[in-house]
C-alpha cells in the first residue's frame, strides 16, 4: 500500500506548491502565474488600440474562496457582511499588484437551509462592495451545497505594465513599509468569540460589543486599500514588491523576504528585520488585546485579515514617505536569508515566525 500524506503536514502553502509543481505557463499572454497575490496576462489588442495600449495594458486575475465554518461563522457574521467581505478579500489581491480592481464574478455553493431572503442579504452586501469600489458584477454560478454556505469570488483588475508590482523584487538594504494599523480584525474577531460563549452558555444573555465598533468593522467589514494604490502613484513611489496581509504581518515579510532577490547561490532569498516599536497599532486595539491578556505585537504579528499593504521600497524613496499619514516604515531586508529577526522595545531580538492563519494546516 503506498504511503498517505496528511494534508495538514504540508499546510495551504506547501500543499500548493506541491500540486502546482512543474506547471508551465503556454500562452504568451500569460505573463504570471501561480505564486503570487494575482495572475498577470497581457491584455489583446482591440481594433482601435493605440501601440502603447497593446503593449503595456495588462489583466490581473485573482480566485479567493470562504467557506463556512471554516472561514466564517454565521453564528456572528451578518450575510450582508459577508458578501461584503468576500468581494473585499479578493480586491485587495488586485490592489497588492499594484493595480485598480474592475470587475468580480460570484460562484456560490449553498444549502437548502437557507431561504431566498437570505441570498438575496448576501448579494445586498455584494453589490454595495461593488458599488463602493466602482466594480462591475459581470457572472458567475450559483449550485446547491450538501452542507453549508461557500462563496468564490474571482476578481478582475488593471494596470500599466510598468506599475505591476509582484511578491518577489526586495534587495537587502530595501525597506520595508506597511499601511495603516495592524491587529484590530484579530481583535475584532476575539470579541465575536467571547461573545459567541457567553451566549451558548447563556443564550438569553445579550452581546456586550459596546466600545468595540472599530474592531469589529476591521473583522465584519473589511476595506480593500484602493486609496494606497492612488496614493503611491501620487507620490511617485514604485514599490519594488508588494503583499496584502491576510495571513499576519510576520507570515507576509517572511513571504516577501523569501521571494527577495539575491546573488546568494543557494538562492533562498533574503533576511528580514522588524523593529517592534515602528509596528502600527490603535489604541483601541492596544487596550482590548491587554484586556484579554494577548499580547498586542503577536496579534500585530500573526492576527491576520487587516488587508493592509505590506511593500518594499529603496532607500532613496524613504524621502517620498518620510511621515506619511497613510504609511508606517517597519524595517528592512538583509542579506542572510536565515535572519528572521524582530527587534523588540527594549532592543532585544526574538525570531520572527509565521504564526498566521493556515486553513490547512
Amino acid at each position: 500500500m503506498d504511503d498517505r500524506t496528511e494534508i495538514e503536514s504540508l499546510g495551504e502553502f506547501g500543499l500548493i506548491a506541491k500540486i502546482t509543481e512543474g506547471i508551465k505557463l503556454q500562452q504568451p499572454t500569460s505573463l504570471v502565474g501561480v505564486g503570487d497575490d494575482a495572475a498577470v496576462i497581457a491584455a489583446s489588442a482591440s481594433a482601435n488600440a493605440s501601440a502603447d495600449q497593446v503593449t503595456n495594458d495588462r489583466i490581473v486575475v485573482t480566485t479567493d474562496m470562504l467557506c463556512e465554518g471554516v472561514h466564517f461563522d454565521l453564528t456572528y457574521a451578518p450575510l450582508k457582511h459577508l458578501g461584503y467581505k468576500a468581494v473585499v478579500v479578493n480586491l485587495s489581491d488586485i490592489c497588492a499588484m499594484n493595480a485598480t480592481p474592475t470587475q468580480i464574478t460570484v460562484g456560490l455553493a449553498i444549502s437548502n437551509r437557507f431561504s431566498v431572503e437570505a441570498v438575496e442579504e448576501l448579494y445586498e452586501g455584494i453589490r454595495l462592495a461593488c458599488e463602493r469600489y466602482s466594480v462591475d458584477l459581470i457572472g458567475g454560478d450559483t449550485t446547491a451545497s450538501a452542507s453549508g454556505l461557500t462563496l468564490a469570488i474571482t476578481a478582475l483588475g488593471r494596470a500599466q505594465d510598468e506599475n505591476i508590482t509582484l511578491r518577489r523584487g526586495a534587495e537587502e538594504g530595501d525597506l520595508l513599509v506597511v499601511s495603516g494599523e495592524l491587529g484590530s480584525a484579530y481583535m475584532g474577531l476575539q470579541i465575536l468569540e467571547r461573545e459567541k460563549h457567553v451566549f451558548k452558555e447563556a443564550p438569553g444573555a445579550q452581546p456586550d460589543l459596546s466600545g468595540f465598533d472599530e474592531l469589529l468593522e476591521r473583522q465584519l467589514k473589511p476595506e480593500a486599500r484602493v486609496d494606497i494604490v492612488a496614493e503611491l502613484a501620487k507620490l511617485k513611489v514604485q514599490p519594488k514588491a508588494m503583499i496584502d496581509i491576510s495571513d499576519g504581518l510576520a507570515s507576509e515579510a517572511l513571504h516577501l523576504a523569501g521571494a527577495g532577490l539575491t546573488q546568494a547561490e543557494d538562492g533562498k532569498g533574503l533576511g528580514v528585520r522588524i523593529y517592534e516599536d515602528k509596528i502600527p497599532m490603535s489604541e483601541k486595539m492596544y487596550d482590548a488585546a491587554r484586556e484579554f491578556n494577548l499580547d498586542p505585537t503577536l496579534c500585530a504579528l500573526s492576527g491576520g485579515e487587516d488587508y493592509e499593504l505590506l511593500f518594499v521600497i529603496s532607500q532613496d524613496q524613504f524621502d517620498q514617505i518620510q511621515n506619511h499619514p497613510m504609511f508606517s516604515v517597519i524595517g528592512h531586508f538583509t542579506a542572510d536569508p536565515s535572519d528572521r529577526t524582530l527587534i523588540t522595545r527594549s532592543g532585544g531580538e526574538a525570531e520572527l515566525k509565521a504564526q498566521g492563519w493556515d486553513s490547512l494546516a
